[in-house]
């Protein structure tokens, strides 16, 4: 699902936050991508969701090599193969749950109609059902974030990328949202988490720790953990690149 060979980001000023990282996380995954601040977690994620493009090396997103997508190509990619959950929700005030996720799905083309019923079953899926006509002000922080995901999540793309998303949240409601992270990645979704949070990685069948920009062993098993890191199973794995969207 995710291939990068020798990636590096250097922005103005000559800062790297990313240093010849390669990395291959396979599809039906589950992996936290841990680090302190500065390690160039934020930059891996933004750069695995095509939000921003290397200074250098190569990357694939369930095959595709994304230097190479026009920018037409590159835009459904990420429109429709992949979703993106944040700490901070970003949902739309005096706007219903419903609503809220149902305009993520505006670029795919789709009726008003479908767009609505697609957005109540991924509430459905993530224990809203009855939220459906709430405001984000009338829900909790974690609703909020089932919001959120539930949008992430209502186009079905192959690929999740959550950054700190239990990071504004209460122990209860981060244990939730990472309860329904998990349920995701059964149904078969490769989920990727941003996180510091130690103790959410160490539940995580995979770790990627990173520091000053460059994944480093694990310091729990002292394993390598990029390109030729062990991985243990998963729903629906297959090599990257063996699928097509």
């Amino acid at each position: 699902m995710i291939s990068l060979t020798d990636v590096s980001k250097t922005y103005p000023g000559g800062v790297t936050a990313l240093a010849a990282v390669s990395l291959e996380i396979a599809r039906g995954e589950l992996v936290a991508i841990v680090g302190p601040s500065g390690s160039g977690k934020s930059t891996m994620l933004n750069i695995i969701g095509t939000l921003d493009r290397p200074t250098s090396g190569e990357v694939r997103i369930d095959g595709y090599d994304v230097s190479k997508l026009p920018d037409r190509r590159l835009a459904a990619l990420r429109a429709t193969g992949i979703g993106f959950v944040f700490q901070h929700f970003h949902l739309a005030p005096g706007v219903s749950a419903l609503d809220n996720v149902a305009d993520g799905l505006l670029y795919g083309g789709l009726r008003r109609a479908e767009r609505r019923r697609r957005a109540a079953a991924a509430l459905e899926r993530a224990g809203l059902g009855h939220r459906l006509g709430h405001e984000p002000h009338e829900l909790s922080g974690g609703e909020r974030q089932r919001v959120a995901i539930a949008r992430a999540v209502a186009g079905d793309p192959p690929l999740l990328l959550a950054d700190e998303p239990t990071g504004a949240l209460d122990s209860v409601s981060g244990t939730g949202v990472m309860e329904l992270l998990r349920a995701l990645n059964a149904s078969g979704t490769t989920v990727v988490i941003i996180t510091h949070d130690r103790e959410i990685a160490a539940a995580l069948p995979r770790r990627v720790p990173m520091r000053d920009g460059r994944v480093v062993p694990d310091p729990d098993t002292g394993h390598r953990t990029g390109r030729d890191a062990d991985r243990g199973a998963g729903p629906g794995r297959r090599h990257a690149g063996s699928g097509a969207m």
